[in-house]
């Protein structure tokens, strides 16, 4: 069996890593000549994973088709404002019956489609793709420290086919046939990542960060339901687990945005010195009018909005959203 995991940043490469470690071929498309390089020559990702020693079988590629000849599997591990871009590309030396999962999370800002929805605009065959997610930091399984995630595609077949390819001994996979569920789960988390990284930067305590995470899974959960998931699934390992894990671990990219923003820096200022993806930066927007062609209520997806992109000091916005009408929990 071969694979390609097309992204060499830390996902894709701790992915990369945990398959050539279980004895399968992997290579590793990266779209820079630099971390393809020092990855095939020291055997370590400098750039994404410093310090920590890869399988000598990884190999790293730049040239996209040598990367996809032979691949059964295909994993697509790169930001989602470029999935697009990188699978279009892919496409054409993808087999017709290679399966592809998408293990990156977001939404597209254009289509707002999730990342499967876009892989069947760019491959095709909608019964091949699926998705894996759950609670997990890269640096973390490539330590092969316990892991635990879910795969997931439109029928058990497809999705019992990724648990299989992806399980290892310290990578336990759960599979599932509810794929936006999954998908949606890995989506809003990194923006509530962000909105309890902003309240725990300003100082506001426990209390606020256990009902940002709290009232954040609830509009996961209803905006993950509008689009046809089951309830279940959110309160799983891509729904709730993730979203824990996500908003108070400091590993989260998305976390360390929000604590900064909360201790005052501009979001100008924290972007410019990051060279990883915060995704819930740019899905912030994507989901805020998800929400709204879905006519269903986000608030704190829309207080992120409105400090992220509108400039709303963040103590005003926890205002805000204090200042909505009273309400049941559940309704």
């Amino acid at each position: 069996m071969k694979a390609t995991v097309i992204g060499a940043g830390s996902w894709g490469t701790a992915l990369g890593a945990t398959l050539a470690a279980k004895g399968i071929a992997v290579t590793l498309w990266s779209r820079g000549r630099e971390v393809a390089d020092y990855i095939n020559a020291n055997h370590c990702n400098g750039v994404y994973l410093p310090g920590l020693e890869l399988p000598v079988t990884l190999r790293a590629e730049t040239n996209m088709e040598a990367a996809l000849q032979g691949a059964s599997f295909v994993v697509a591990v790169v930001p989602s404002h470029v999935m697009r871009e990188t699978m279009e590309k892919a496409a054409p030396y993808i087999d017709a019956e290679s399966i592809v999962v998408s293990a990156s999370k977001g939404v597209e800002d254009e289509t707002l489609l999730t990342m499967h929805g876009v892989l069947e605009q760019t491959i095709g065959g909608a019964a091949r793709i699926g998705a894996i997610s759950g609670p997990s930091f890269a640096v973390e399984l490539a330590q092969a420290k316990p892991t635990v995630v879910v795969a997931a595609a439109e029928s058990m077949e497809v999705a019992e086919k990724i648990q299989t390819f992806f399980a290892a001994p310290t990578l336990r996979v759960y599979s599932s046939n509810d794929l936006v569920g999954v998908e949606l789960g890995g989506v809003v988390k990194n923006v509530m990542a962000i909105a309890t990284g902003v309240c725990d930067g300003l100082g506001y305590g426990l209390n606020a960060r256990a009902a940002t995470i709290t009232r954040g899974l609830a509009e996961m959960t209803r905006l993950a339901v509008a689009l046809g998931a089951r309830l279940e699934t959110l309160s799983g390992l891509s729904g709730i687990g993730d979203l824990v894990l996500t908003c108070t671990g400091d590993l989260s990219r998305n976390r360390q945005v929000g604590l900064r923003i909360g201790r005052g820096e501009s979001i100008d200022e924290i972007l410019s010195g990051m060279r990883m993806v915060a995704e819930g930066v740019r899905n912030t927007q994507a989901v805020k009018h998800l929400a709204q062609k879905k006519g269903v209520e986000v608030p704190i997806v829309e207080c992120a909005y409105k400090v992220l992109y509108e400039g709303m000091p963040a103590e005003r916005a926890l205002y805000e959203l204090f200042g909505r009408r009273l309400k049941p929990e559940f309704h």
